[in-house]
């Protein structure tokens, strides 16, 4: 399928995992791509898989924490392609802690990345997305829904992307704007992979996050991403997807 043909999708978290996931799978259908993260090797490794596909990608250094870096990343992008129809918001940083133990500095360094970050790309591309009648793809987690354990400021962050994906949803939905979330849950990445849960962390609790059919790669994120995003979505907004394997149910 094409079904990005002309169509200009900026992505967080390009460099790994769901973000590099996701470019790969909308350059197969067509998309012109702006990509962002600030890991710079694995950012340009992702633009080679992209152009090897034969899609145009533009890759830039960005900290979606910091506001001067995002307003370059979303004006760069939109300069260059003269449009922007599609944003996912895919960075994000993941800790495990006592909640009794966790300091303020890193309580607020994730929810600068994962929830301000987000408000802060949308907020940049909005105006641009509303010009395109596109729409947004938030990633958020399943740590948003239900209880995780060591997980508050991820979850606090992550159940704020949820919120704030609604909220965009319903005040932009008149002028043509969509807005989602997708909640992965025990995908394989490299933010999982470096799991480890805390010191004398109870054994039960872990299995209690486990998913029924195992876990899965990044690539069934990625599918959902180019539906949602699509114009085969058009009708869909405001919506929390899960990809878990039935974690949650």
């Amino acid at each position: 399928m094409r079904r990005f043909e002309d169509k200009v999708v900026l992505i967080t978290g390009a460099a790994s995992g769901i973000g590099r996931a996701c470019a790969l799978k909308l350059a197969e259908e067509g998309a012109r791509l702006a990509l962002g993260d600030v890991q710079a090797e694995g950012l340009e490794a992702t633009a080679k898989q992209v152009r090897e596909l034969g899609a145009a990608c533009e890759t830039q250094f960005a900290d979606v924490a910091d506001e001067a870096s995002v307003r370059a990343l979303v004006s760069g992008a939109a300069s260059h392609y003269g449009r922007l129809d599609v944003l996912c918001n895919v960075a994000g940083i993941l800790r495990f802690d006592h909640t009794h133990e966790l300091a303020l500095a890193d309580w607020s360094r994730v929810l600068a990345v994962n929830l301000t970050g987000t408000f802060l790309m949308c907020r940049e591309a909005i105006p641009h997305l509303l010009a395109a009648r596109g729409n947004v793809i938030n990633i958020a987690s399943t740590a948003g829904l239900r209880g995780h354990p060591w997980t508050a400021a991820y979850s606090a962050s992550k159940g704020g992307v949820i919120a704030l994906t609604c909220g965009i949803a319903i005040e932009y939905a008149k002028q043509g704007l969509r807005a989602n979330a997708i909640c992965p849950g025990s995908i394989e990445t490299p933010i999982t992979q470096a799991f480890q849960v805390p010191s004398g962390a109870d054994p039960k609790l872990v299995r209690r996050m486990m998913p029924i059919t195992g876990f899965a790669g990044p690539e069934k994120v990625a599918t959902a991403v180019a539906f949602l995003a699509s114009d085969e979505a058009s009708h869909i907004t405001g919506e929390t997807l899960r990809i878990d394997g039935g974690a949650l149910s």
